[in-house]
């Protein structure tokens, strides 16, 4: 039995881990002589985690480079967010961003540095100086490697500090007692193996990550198939806001490879057919450095008008792209500040960007919504208008909706939302811990736990030995067809912009097509160790079943707002939507209020 299950280890799962062994109550629990039993569970080696991919930087008003404020970074979150986001989250988030920049520096994150020594810090799309002041210098960075250097340093903290770690172990049930009301632990399988195990917890947290592989053309890795927001709709819960994907505006071409904003921070200007820098007619005085959803929506305009262009790598192709020009900046500094951007372009586009266009496109990036967290980290259900924490469960990260983000995430807080929403979570679990254990009802709780534990082990087990037993009947249809199909499907319905007749026929190919092809699957081979098809089997059923789930939140919401671009609704719609959806495995929606502290909502103008 352990007293914690963290299932992810990205920035979000290894902050959580790091929380809960260095706060008070575990120091406290150490000195009486008892050591906290934890486990990190990742489908992955550690260092594969997507955090490794983040580029461009992470949010904090420092005040090193140019007089900034927590307050204006408050305010540009809230409106980037469209005002759909919960204002008592964004407040934590940005008031205390310094604190947690600075923790990552003393745990060994290199950051880049001004000629004075202060963290370097560069300009991002939608953070002001003042309220809605011009761009300010306010993502700390590394270079444009700043993902990698935050998993590295966090992993090697959790190493430091005895963490144990299970690693390409993949998490097939999140198991909650009889009545729904309490983490039991979770199922996995254990790749290498081919054996699943029941890991018993009092508490289970989940780290897993987005859902970016619901689209085509996406920026994130393979293994972002929603895994975590997943299994929580299949345990009786619900996901919040799910409808809202961000696309970031710079995918290199049909590659899905992202571009970082850093390479527009640092100079880089959008253009058209006609070498028009069309973006301060969108967004006059913020130009190429608005919000992500704006830019996205102003690059669709602009190839639905005629003015887009064709990848260099397929020049007879379709004209779905624009030029990211990056010429005008100094070719020394490019390379120092954006020596992974640079390197991308010339490997996978076969391009220089110190002289020639760069072909890009928006790109799946980034899912707003997920599993609903209170601002400690609590996973909780909304019914008869309140809120139902879920004993000893709680999640963080992508995979997780503290709302924080709200319509539209404001580049470089997604970092920040894992590390800092991360720790805190961990510190929520240390509490827990210490509280269970004084109780004196661990007894009775862990009987409960073994009876949910052991009919959701043989269920599993179950299924594992008929997606075997079927290798030999199987059929040609496999998972990875599955999910380009999917991929396919998802790209016309909901890319960037949707209507009630693309969402209508995507959910009706997912219904009569995709999932009765998801629930025939079966294993191409018998042998169950490392038989990579099998989690992605498990991986596409739970992409088939968010996907549905996305598209009738979309569905429900008849406005504008955000990454959502309802061209059949395209106003926002504060009096009937100024609220989170709440959707369940049912695909019942329901609607919870916005915390609207002390910033009504107005109208978003950049």
């Amino acid at each position: 039995m352990y007293d914690a299950v963290i299932v992810g280890a990205g920035a979000a799962g290894l902050s959580a881990a790091l929380g809960l062994l260095r706060s008070d109550e575990v120091r406290e629990m150490r000195e009486n002589g008892r050591e906290p039993n934890i486990l990190v569970i990742s489908k992955l080696q550690s260092l594969r985690s997507h955090t490794g991919s983040a580029e461009g930087g992470i949010a904090a008003a420092l005040g090193n480079v140019e007089h900034d404020d927590w307050h204006w970074h408050y305010y540009d979150t809230v409106k980037g967010g469209d005002w759909l986001v919960d204002q008592d989250a964004a407040k934590l988030l940005a008031e205390y961003a310094p604190e947690t920049v600075i923790n990552l520096e003393r745990q060994g994150v290199a950051f880049s540095r001004t000629p004075d020594g202060h963290i370097a810090q560069r300009r991002f799309g939608g953070h002001t100086s003042e309220f809605g002041g011009q761009p300010v210098r306010r993502a700390a960075y590394a270079a444009d490697r700043i993902g990698h250097q935050i998993l590295h340093a966090l992993w090697q903290q959790c190493v430091a500090n005895g963490v144990e770690f299970a690693e390409e172990w993949y998490v097939t049930n999140l198991v909650l007692s009889e009545d729904g009301t309490r983490a039991a632990g979770v199922i996995a399988f254990d790749t290498h193996a081919g054996k699943l195990h029941a890991v018993n917890a009092h508490n289970v947290l989940f780290a897993t990550g987005g859902a970016g592989r619901l689209f085509h053309t996406t920026s994130n890795s393979w293994d972002l198939t929603g895994d975590g927001m997943a299994l929580t709709l299949a345990a009786g819960l619900q996901l919040e806001d799910c409808e809202f994907v961000q696309f970031h505006p710079t995918g290199l071409a049909h590659t899905g490879i992202l571009l970082s904003e850093a390479s527009r921070a640092e100079g880089g200007v959008l253009r058209n057919a006609d070498g028009e820098a069309f973006m301060e007619k969108y967004a006059p005085g913020h130009g190429d450095l608005a919000a992500r959803d704006v830019v996205s929506r102003s690059i669709m305009a602009e190839i639905d008008a005629g003015r887009g262009v064709a990848d260099p790598k397929d020049p007879d192709g379709p004209k779905d792209c624009v030029w990211l020009d990056m010429t005008g900046i100094n070719p020394e500094h490019m390379e120092q500040t954006l020596p992974q951007v640079v390197e991308t372009i010339r490997k996978y586009a076969g391009i220089d960007p110190t002289h020639d266009f760069v072909p890009v496109k928006p790109t799946a990036h980034y899912t707003m919504g997920g599993i609903p967290i209170t601002t400690s980290g609590e996973v909780y259900r909304w019914e008869d208008g309140e809120r139902h924490t879920i004993e000893g469960l709680y999640a963080a990260g992508e995979c997780s909706c503290v709302s924080v983000h709200g319509a539209n995430r404001l580049g470089a807080n997604s970092l920040l939302d894992a590390c800092l929403f991360g720790a805190r979570a961990g510190r929520s679990l240390a509490s827990r811990i210490v509280e269970t254990a004084a109780s004196g009802e661990t007894d009775i709780v862990d009987d409960e736990q073994d009876a949910a534990m052991s009919t959701a082990l043989d269920a599993r087990q179950n299924e594992l030995d008929a997606l075997l037993a079927g290798a030999s009947d199987s059929t040609d249809d496999n998972p990875y067809r599955l999910m380009a199909e999917l991929g396919s499907t998802m790209e016309r319905a909901a890319a960037v912009r949707c209507d009630a007749d693309s969402l209508a026929k995507a959910i009706a190919t997912i219904d009569d097509d995709l999932t009765p092809r998801a629930q025939a699957l079966a294993a191409h081979d018998k042998a169950a160790t490392f038989n990579q098809e099998i989690t992605a089997i498990w991986e596409a059923q739970h992409l088939v079943e968010l996907a549905k789930t996305m598209l009738t939140a979309s569905d429900a919401r008849h406005e504008s707002r955000g990454s959502l671009k309802r061209t059949d609704f395209p106003d926002r719609d504060d009096e009937h939507f100024l609220a989170h959806s709440m959707t369940d495995a049912a695909h019942e929606v329901s609607w919870q209020p916005v915390h609207i502290v002390d910033m009504p909502p107005k109208k978003r103008e950049y």
